[in-house]
């Protein structure tokens, strides 16, 4: 299997100039396929593939006024005009939706290198295409075949990740089924007993939502007392702020991506046999516009993404039961499906005569689910 090893560059201001070239190319070069690609289709043309447009893109850079894409590497804007028509085709496919326009303020800076002419060595350097040679925070392994590499910048500082082929490790593992519910009052209940609480409840995190409202009001005010006629007037203090809002974003992105890290390795380390989860509708569940915000933070595409990989990495067997599987409905002791059962129901009560908490329901069922399907 492919991991992903994600690793921060420490660049010099120079190089971290080049860095943001980069970034801005391919971004120019991404939104430049898809008006291609819409006009052309508009028109009634064709699918224009990714070689034609690569093409023209090489015409560009001889012509005057496009001579600063020369001054990165070429590698950059082609593989930005692939991915622009990888989205298009996925969309024409009914796989996502319509591609959209990278911004600067609302897209992340990217851009691909070569894989073949990314170097390592000792000491923790990384050789980027045109920018240089840079310091990294931890060795990256050497002599290996680097797959997809990708320099990212975070809002705060740069990072170069690289998928690396790793051996499945063969573990031995129990016969025991568990099953996963996720939900909102708790991130997560296992079959097992596991209960993992939604860590957006904690005081850490409501105290840094906190101030991100009054700093995000702070900002509001100041585009307020800046405002001549249409256009607001962007001062050096307004910047600082947006920069202290943009840290605070990327400061709850990472508690909440490193808390699902903690969850999705700790039910592995169990070393079930199988582990069912549900196939969740989550566009669907985000049209609820009163839970849509406590749904989002929850990551739950996120936490299947990661529970995918590591029962792969594990040797466990992963699945997902149907869409409209009763999980939650049925109940686990005796299989009678409660039709009027509410959100507001955290109690599962049957006629049976069984109690039980209404997520830890659902996860036995998911067990019973895998261990019948298995």
């Amino acid at each position: 299997m492919i991991l992903a090893r994600k690793v921060r560059l420490h660049p010099t201001e120079e190089q971290e100039a080049q860095l943001w070239k980069s970034a801005g190319t391919a971004r120019w070069a991404y939104n430049w396929t898809l008006i291609r690609q819409k006009v052309n289709y508009e028109n009634g043309g064709k699918f224009l593939s990714d070689n034609d447009l690569r093409k023209e893109i090489t015409i560009l850079k001889k012509s005057d006024g496009f001579n600063w894409l020369s001054e990165v590497s070429n590698n950059v804007a082609k593989q930005a005009v692939k991915d622009a028509c990888e989205a298009f085709k996925r969309f024409f496919k009914g796989q996502s939706r319509f591609p959209r326009f990278k911004t600067r303020k609302r897209s992340t800076p990217s851009f691909y290198n070569d894989n073949l002419k990314l170097k390592v060595k000792e000491g923790k350097f990384v050789l980027i295409e045109k920018v240089g040679w840079m310091k990294t925070s931890e060795q990256i392994p050497i002599g290996v075949k680097y797959i997809n590499p990708h320099v990212t910048y975070d809002g705060r500082y740069w990072y170069v990740s690289v998928g690396i082929k790793e051996d499945i490790r063969k573990e031995e593992l129990t016969d025991h089924v568990i099953g996963i519910d996720l939900g909102i009052n708790y991130l997560a209940v296992t079959s097992a007993g596991q209960v993992f609480p939604n860590i957006n409840k904690t005081v850490r995190v409501r105290k840094i939502e906190k101030r991100l409202q009054r700093l995000q009001r702070r900002a509001s005010r100041k585009y307020e007392m800046n405002k001549e006629g249409n256009r607001f007037v962007k001062t050096g203090n307004t910047i600082k702020i947006e920069n202290m809002v943009r840290h605070l974003h990327r400061r709850l992105r990472n508690i909440r991506l490193n808390y699902l890290h903690q969850t999705t390795t700790a039910i592995a380390k169990t070393k079930p046999c199988v582990i069912v989860m549900e196939d969740l509708n989550i566009n669907g569940m985000l049209r609820n516009r009163y839970l849509a915000k406590a749904i989002a933070n929850q990551s739950f595409h996120e936490f299947i993404r990661q529970m995918k990989y590591k029962c792969e990495k594990h040797g466990i067997q992963f699945m997902q039961a149907h869409r409209f599987f009763p999980s939650s409905k049925r109940c686990s002791f005796c299989g009678e499906i409660k039709s009027d059962l509410k959100i507001s129901d955290r109690i599962y009560s049957c006629g049976c005569g069984r109690e039980i908490d209404r997520d830890l329901n659902a996860a036995i069922n998911l067990a019973n689910y895998g261990t019948l399907a298995g």
